[in-house]
């Protein structure tokens, strides 16, 4: 199965940042929900600013239509604002970018403790993002930065606590 493009991917008006300022909220609204579905599709978290305007998502070579790196970055911004991204640079030329905020991860991960009867369980941070038990789960694979940031959301709503192992990071899950 490969990625489904929206039907905006082949208009070339997409590609340039309308001026109406009720269309350039649709169209930013549309980028947007592209960029997270793209990222999430192929599992990526980050994203160079410069390098992307080459990737698919911001180039579409059947149309010969690339998105400008001043209009990228206004997605991005847009994208930062609803709290699905965050800059890893003062020049905001890298950012993590989160298709699920962490507050959405850390509800997953409870979910699946509490349907397995694993509450009062400790684990590492490898087995729940890499290890056999969470294959198949949304959060299989997760980078450990994002699965700690699940976790602390988790350790606020005093659903878990995070704790340090010999070796490496833990969660216990109440």
């Amino acid at each position: 199965m490969s990625f489904e493009w929206p039907w905006q991917y082949n208009f070339p008006p997409f590609y340039t940042l309308q001026p109406n300022v009720n269309t350039q909220h649709k169209q930013l609204a549309a980028w947007c929900s592209l960029v997270l579905s793209y990222l999430q599709y192929h599992k990526l978290y980050t994203i160079d600013v410069l390098e992307a305007q080459e990737s698919p998502l911001f180039n579409n070579k059947k149309i010969q239509r690339k998105f400008p790196i001043e209009a990228i970055q206004v997605v991005l911004e847009e994208l930062r604002k609803k709290g699905n991204l965050e800059w890893i640079d003062k020049n905001k030329t890298r950012c993590l970018i989160m298709w699920r905020r962490p507050e959405e991860w850390g509800k997953l991960l409870y979910q699946w403790v509490s349907k397995n009867g694993m509450t009062n369980s400790v684990f590492t941070f490898y087995e729940l993002s890499n290890g056999e038990d969470t294959e198949g789960e949304e959060f299989h694979g997760l980078e450990e930065w994002l699965l700690l940031r699940a976790l602390q959301a988790l350790q606020s709503e005093r659903k878990a606590e995070i704790i340090t192992l010999s070796d490496s990071k833990g969660v216990k899950f109440f």
